[in-house]
């Protein structure tokens, strides 16, 4: 593989940088400056050491690339267009407009080659880890001797905003001690952040620190393509370290008045300055999204090497099928994201028979069941695996010197576990799930978030869901937590209010097309019996769970633990002479989904009185009850006292449900 660096090579690079010099140009709004820095390692891997087909970006084995410093999405983007990816050379004019293939940050769904959905800092960084710990575990379930069949790199280019987010360091953490010898990233060492230069608050030895993490560590000269060649050749001959590559570049290269300054990190260069930076680099100043000939001719050469790799895996994954049929089958079945027919014969259904029973513990005894079904389930909690019972028992460990476990130990790092995991399931080929406590959520949820930009088909487990929590008082207690969640376009939250609900509510995220989050009781709650009926239910969002006779005179809607309250305080309404109906409602994204009929069944808008009962905020309840309702909810932060007694102290009693009730049914003149 040719090291040295030739004069069609400096021309292609200076293609990207003026691209994304007039992109931005043009848009009035973006960042240049990364690109103009960076563009000489970015060619140097593209054209030397990525392993892709431009014309089929799905490919199962390729390299992944991930653009951690997302704002410089036009590095990126050049790339993709040039190289010859279903993005057009003009798209690259429509820069950050509406309806564009190029929009201000790289988003997975929206630009053909984008691996992931970038822009805060830090994320793609950690995701990384997610894909390379996939490929990693993935090639030690299906390579065989004499047939290697997932064999491919993780890249990324990340920069100093990347590093100073406490995200990369958990991640980078975790690389380091899984040994990610083909996770590769590219630093882009400038030096300058918005506000002027790194040394305002980031002064650390950026290598010592990475080297403690165990990651090995080498420095180039970033804008000497050729030493950036001679330093992916150094990480890539390491296989049990990642590869930090100390890439020095100068923000705006090539720009004689704001080249190495702040000015030139997210603002256009503006015209005169554009004109000179060209005539510095001698390009014709004249010109705008000018691409010579020569120059487009030489990036295209990605397609046809793309396409003869990609056709050689072809040749080994057909030997591969001949000697390991079974094998060859699961694998391609798993990088299809298809599931075994039948496979939810595997879940348990549940009766009262067997007793009272936390839906957590209910969660784990569904995913042990389903494991021996889904190879590709795999997951794990930030240390807290014996109470989220999340582990999978006789699988073993994902770690250092054993991938084809199925347990991730993350250790207390929930930000960058939320992201593997979303990495993992960007990757393909499996189904990855987290587990920790719901009111740490708080430290996941711009993973959460990007996951549900993304689609990714990954499983966030919370446990511990409500004041339930008990002893441990408000640190430990979640009370907004679901409305926050509930907030969150493209995330399903389920919060499931017994075992049966809860194996219906693990179907739905095994099922599902993004991701999803159980929220789950770390107190006993009892088994209802009828696995069928509620299943069909939960798979509606909600449904009826205990009827009036005849019109209700009252609805008692409520999630988790609370149906159990509700069921409470139906019984003493009837004694009352009172009809109330309880509806279960453990998913309100999916009830929303249903047709008008169906909803209008299960909460009749003729019955006025409503009462919501859910141990956290009534944030977003006032949909379902209406004007004339109640809520059953905390409005403040917990304490420190056994479950039973918060509850009773906080108002989630059947009696209080029943004062609720006779208060909506009052209002609502009934």
């Amino acid at each position: 593989m040719a090291t040295e660096t030739t004069e069609l090579d400096q021309l292609c690079i200076n293609t990207i940088r003026t691209l994304a010099i007039d992109s931005v140009q043009k848009a009035n709004s973006g960042h240049a400056g990364a690109p103009m820095g960076a563009a000489p390692m970015a060619y140097a891997l593209w054209s030397r050491f990525l392993k892709h087909n431009p014309a089929n970006p799905a490919w199962a084995d390729r390299d992944r690339f991930i653009l951690s410093a997302g704002h410089a999405s036009l590095l990126l983007y050049s790339l993709l267009a040039l190289t010859g990816y279903e993005l057009q050379l003009a798209e690259l004019e429509q820069f950050r407009q509406w309806s564009s293939r190029t929009p201000g940050h790289p988003e997975s769904l929206e630009t053909p080659g984008v691996e992931i959905t970038t822009g805060p800092l830090g994320a793609g960084f950690s995701m990384g880890v997610g894909m390379a710990l996939a490929e990693r575990h993935l090639g030690a379930q299906f390579n065989k001797p004499g047939h290697t069949i997932v064999d491919h790199y993780t890249y990324g280019i990340c920069s100093d905003g990347d590093l100073m987010e406490g995200v990369a360091s958990e991640a980078a953490s975790l690389a380091g001690t899984w040994g990610l010898g083909k996770l590769i990233y590219l630093y882009d060492d400038n030096g300058i952040t918005i506000e002027g230069e790194t040394s305002l608050a980031f002064t650390e030895d950026v290598g010592k620190r990475f080297e403690a993490y165990g990651w090995h560590v080498t420095p180039v000269d970033g804008n000497d393509m050729a030493d950036v060649l001679a330093g992916l050749e150094r990480a890539r001959k390491e296989q049990r370290r990642p590869s930090l590559i100390m890439a020095k570049t100068t923000i705006g290269y090539g720009s004689p008045h704001k080249a190495g300054t702040a000015e030139a990190h997210s603002n256009p260069l503006g015209e005169e300055e554009v004109r000179l930076t060209k005539l510095a680099l001698d390009w014709p100043s004249d010109s705008s999204f000018f691409v010579p000939e020569e120059a487009l001719a030489e990036f295209r050469k990605a397609g046809p090497r793309g396409k003869q790799a990609e056709a050689d895996w072809l040749v080994r994954l057909a030997a591969y099928t001949d000697a390991y049929p079974v094998e060859a089958a699961l694998l391609q079945r798993v990088q299809a994201g298809e599931l075994p027919e039948q496979w939810q014969l595997s879940v348990p259904s549940f009766s009262s028979a067997d007793g009272a029973m936390a839906t957590r513990a209910a969660s784990g005894k569904v995913l042990n069941a389903i494991a021996a079904t889904l190879s590709e389930l795999v997951g794990g909690s930030a240390d807290l695996a014996p109470s989220n019972n999340t582990h999978l028992n006789g699988y073993g460990d994902i770690g250092a010197n054993e991938a084809s476990g199925r347990n991730i130990h993350f250790g207390v790092r929930e930000h960058a576990m939320g992201n593997i995991v979303s990495g993992m399931a960007m990757h393909g080929g499996l189904i990855p799930y987290s587990g920790t406590f719901l009111v740490f959520s708080d430290y996941m949820r711009p993973a959460i978030r990007l996951a549900a930009i993304m689609k990714a088909h990954a499983v966030f487990v919370f446990t511990h869901d409500s004041i339930g929590v008990g002893e441990d008082g408000p640190t430990h207690q979640p009370i907004e937590h679901l409305s926050s969640l509930r907030a969150m376009p493209g995330l399903c939250v389920i919060r499931p209010a017994d075992a049966n609900e809860t194996a219906a509510a693990w179907k739905l995220a095994i099922e599902g097309a993004g991701p999803t989050a159980l929220i789950l009781t770390r107190q006993n709650l009892p088994t209802m019996d009828d696995a069928q009926t509620i299943e069909a239910g939960t798979r509606r969002g909600a449904y009826i769970l205990a009827d009036a006779e005849g019109t209700p005179d009252v609805v008692l809607l409520a999630t988790g633990s609370e149906v159990e309250v509700a069921l409470g305080a139906r019984t003493l309404l009837a004694a009352e002479g009172i009809q109330a109906r309880v509806v279960s409602m453990p998913c309100w994204e999916i009830f929303d989904a249903q047709p008008e009929d169906y909803r209008r069944g299960v909460i009749p808008p003729a019955v006025r009185a409503r009462v919501s009962v859910e141990a956290g905020v009534s944030h977003g309840w006032h949909r379902y009850t209406g004007d004339y309702g109640e809520q059953v909810s905390i409005e403040h932060f917990g304490a420190s006292a056994p479950a039973p007694i918060l509850f009773e102290k906080f108002g989630f009693t059947p009696q209080n449900v029943v004062t609720k009730a006779k208060e909506s049914i009052r209002r609502s003149g009934g």
